[in-house]
């Protein structure tokens, strides 16, 4: 009776449980402490072999040296060269090939190929030596080309496979920066689209405000009214001139159109093979020319996403008034087979049409499920 309301805390809790062991378990750190623990286990198995032979460790003795040695592991990626030192030491002392494994391949992985290769020549040469010291306990009747048939590829092969990681993540690392990059770029792009959009409209605004000033000016030339005419004119004038300086036109380029765009947008992606179903509230049309192009942009980017991740699926396009606010919508469905991708617009277009929402104290958001992408945006009307 008392037992059925504890049930969901209690899913929760495993709930939690499960996120914080997910979380710990990717850890870099998590990663290490795994890793020593692998290593402590592999050695673990010669414990005997120590305790009978190896400079007559007992067990206990044994178990204390190799935990300390795989200890060397939890900083391997600030310092690989530590357990690959503890490694050396290991194989002089106690003729255990296990720990110099995880050494050289940390040293490939985190101090790359160079050290890599330096890593490998030096146990390589460090093995050779010991080889010739007597009391190495090899096999009997042991030669040396055997013996090296089986050092040689360990080192090499472990350290090759931590160069081949190193790789990996310098090329992940690169690929990520340039995606940033480029979101950074698309985002810098539309600031100066919105800045160029606002010399053209504002500044066609100021050039109807001094040609007015002017002849308001000429024709109250014999009136107490006509200075003050002209200095409005001039303060006109000036603005535009400021606005000129501030924003510096780079190349000559049409200014983003308005909702009237939409209808050859449409016609446009259609023609493309993205059909468009449009619906647009005649109060669109009411906005201030900024606002206008902000929709025109996001309508752009959407269909030109829908062109590129799901051609062939039509386009649904709502534009409506919802009082202060100007809600757009625009989506489409997914291929069959586009399950495994990731979402249309998830990179630079995405931040581009953010970019130029926000800055019109707008929102957008992005969903996608698994049939249809759909972009929100909104705009204040006012």
């Amino acid at each position: 009776m008392h037992a059925k309301p504890a049930v969901p805390a209690l899913r929760r809790a495993m709930a939690n449980g499960r996120r914080l062991a997910d979380g710990w378990a990717g850890s870099p750190r998590a990663l290490d402490v795994i890793t020593a623990l692998s290593c402590l286990c592999l050695m673990a198995l010669d414990l005997p072999g120590l305790a009978a032979a190896d400079n007559s460790l007992n067990g206990p003795l044994a178990a204390v040296v190799l935990a300390a040695g795989c200890a060397t592991l939890l900083v391997r990626r600030r310092m690989p060269w530590i357990s690959y030192l503890a490694a050396l030491l290991f194989i002089g002392w106690l003729h255990e090939l296990t720990l110099v494994q995880f050494a050289l391949y940390s040293v490939g992985r985190h101090g790359g190929r160079r050290a890599g290769v330096l890593a490998t020549l030096g146990y390589t040469a460090f093995a050779l030596v010991m080889f010739w010291v007597p009391g190495w306990p090899g096999p009997r009747g042991e030669t040396l080309s055997s013996f090296l048939s089986v050092v040689v590829p360990v080192g090499v092969l472990a350290s090759a496979v931590g160069i081949a990681a190193y790789r990996r993540d310098l090329v992940g690392e690169l690929t990520a920066r340039r995606a940033e990059s480029a979101v950074l770029q698309a985002v810098q792009q539309e600031r100066t689209s919105v800045a160029r959009d606002v010399h053209d409209f504002v500044g066609r605004e100021l050039t109807l405000l001094t040609v007015r000033s002017e002849v308001l000016s000429a024709r109250a030339r014999e009136t107490a009214y006509a200075k003050d005419f002209e200095e409005l004119a001039d303060t006109a004038r000036r603005a535009h001139l400021v606005l000129n300086d501030i924003i510096v036109q780079r190349g000559e380029r049409a200014p983003t159109p308005g909702v009237e765009g939409l209808a050859a947008l449409a016609e446009e992606s259609g023609r493309a093979g993205s059909p468009v179903r449009l619906a647009m509230d005649p109060d669109a049309g009411e906005l201030s020319p900024l606002r206008q192009a902000a929709v025109y942009r996001v309508v752009q980017e959407c269909l030109t996403n829908a062109a590129k991740h799901a051609r062939g699926e039509t386009v649904e396009v709502s534009i409506a008034a919802d009082g202060p606010l100007l809600r757009i919508a625009v989506s489409n469905g997914l291929p069959a087979g586009a399950q495994g991708r990731a979402p249309v617009s998830a990179g630079s277009g995405t931040a581009s049409m953010s970019e130029r929402v926000r800055s019109l104290g707008g929102t957008l958001t992005a969903t996608r499920t698994q049939e249809r992408y759909v972009v929100l945006a909104t705009l204040p009307r006012g």
